[in-house]
């Protein structure tokens, strides 16, 4: 008889009067969650600035081409209920936007006014 190599692969045959059964999946999911937690908080919190800048600035773009095309005239009826109804959602995005910077902008004068207070 031939000695195995590497290539030479030993089958075993299941016995055909037991039910076949797939090997459980080990849940290694919860083994590194709080460090991918972690991770993510921290890339979210740097990235939210610039992602709510951007999204601000898409929003506002795209509302400005809907009211030219508005604007045009040469719209249907349904084209121009369908644009204006995506229009109103793009104010209040653009409008939540605006109101989120403001109060960003309002926290940081009010903890700087904070800060050069001196304290008694």
């Amino acid at each position: 008889m031939n000695p195995p190599s590497a290539t030479t692969v030993d089958w075993a045959v299941p016995d055909a009067s037991q039910p076949l059964a797939m090997p459980k999946k080990a849940d290694n999911s919860s083994l590194f969650a709080d460090d991918q937690a972690a991770a993510s908080r921290a890339a979210d919190s740097a990235a939210a600035p610039a992602d709510e800048v951007s999204n601000f600035e898409t929003a506002l773009t795209e509302l400005e081409s809907i009211v030219a095309q508005m604007e045009g005239g040469a719209l249907k009826l349904e084209d121009s209920l369908r644009l204006f109804e995506r229009g109103v959602l793009l104010t209040r995005q653009c409008r939540q936007s605006l109101e989120t910077a403001e109060l960003k902008v309002r926290n940081l004068l009010a903890n700087d006014g904070d800060a050069a207070t001196p304290a008694n």
